[in-house]
């Protein structure tokens, strides 16, 4: 049995939605698991020059976790993998893999891949839910963990919307970043975003998307994160000069999301471009359909 799994990007918080929301890029992670006389790894794209994704994959733990729980066996497979998602810039990476790994297990075990299933079994290796579920279902999703499980609204989205992504060739630990935020927050900046997000949720749902700029406003974390690479304050000041929809740190960065119409969506992408000739910037449509398990 030969079998390709296919994990798009995600860019979770969308300013105020810390934990929260997130949606789903057409940028992903592809990895071909197949039966082997011997276990085999290999890796082209993001993460290749890396040795220790060989001696220590995460992928590879979580797959054989699942499938020995599933089928009380431990056999060799070789893994080919094909990164496409930059490690450590906030977009997704890690639900990449979790979702990659637990979704191909159960196809390997030959046991139903039911998205519910998958998104509720990664709450163990992630517990927030804003990166994992748009890897699961795709589309701009809010969500929540209620009594273990994960809840969530799903919106499709329309091609009309593409996000021009900024990504610095600086890495940002997901750890560290959240280590740096306070412990306890205002009133005031409990509601803000709470009403932020709500109207982010309304607006995205209702396809307002001249809205998204005042809902997107956040007070709880992306200015602390951003003070690691100053330079994202720019980025969103001139993103917004060119059109975009939608400015925001990309999960705990250091990328950035900007949603923008289509028919500017060129001005925007030369615009950063210019304005960031250190950083890679690329435009990338919404996806819609989460991961995708296809027999190879």
């Amino acid at each position: 049995m030969r079998i390709k799994i296919r994990v798009p990007a995600t860019s979770a918080n969308l300013g105020p939605g810390f934990d929260a929301l997130g949606l789903a890029l057409k940028l992903y992670n592809e990895t071909v698991i197949e039966h082997s006389n011997y276990f085999c790894i290999s890796v082209k794209g993001e993460g290749s020059d890396n040795p220790r994704i060989k001696t220590n994959n995460t992928f590879v733990n979580i797959f054989y976790d699942i499938y020995k729980e599933l089928t009380g066996k431990r056999d060799d497979f070789k893994f080919s993998f094909f990164n496409s998602i930059p490690f450590s810039r906030g977009l997704g990476s890690s639900s990449s893999v979790i979702i990659g790994a637990i979704a191909s297990a159960y196809k390997m075990a030959q046991f139903k891949v039911d998205k519910d299933c998958i998104v509720n079994r990664a709450l163990v290796y992630e517990s927030h839910p804003d990166n994992i579920t748009p890897a699961v279902y795709g589309g701009f999703i809010s969500a929540v963990v209620n009594d273990g499980k994960v809840v969530k609204i799903k919106k499709e989205l329309p091609q009309t919307i593409k996000a021009v992504v900024v990504i610095p060739d600086v890495p940002m630990s997901t750890k560290r970043s959240r280590s740096a935020l306070p412990a306890h927050y205002k009133m005031k900046e409990a509601v803000f975003n709470l009403s932020h997000a709500a109207l982010l949720s309304s607006a995205f749902m209702s396809e307002n998307w001249d809205m998204l700029k005042i809902a997107s406003k956040d007070m709880m974390h992306e200015n602390i994160r951003m003070r690691a690479l100053k330079e994202l304050f720019d980025v969103r000041r001139i993103a917004y000069e060119e059109g975009a929809l939608l400015s925001t740190l990309s999960g705990s960065g250091s990328s950035f999301l900007n949603l923008v119409y289509e028919k500017q969506s060129n001005k925007l992408l030369n615009a950063l471009k210019s304005s960031f000739p250190k950083f890679k910037v690329a435009e990338f449509g919404l996806d819609n359909d989460g991961f995708a398990l296809l027999e190879s």
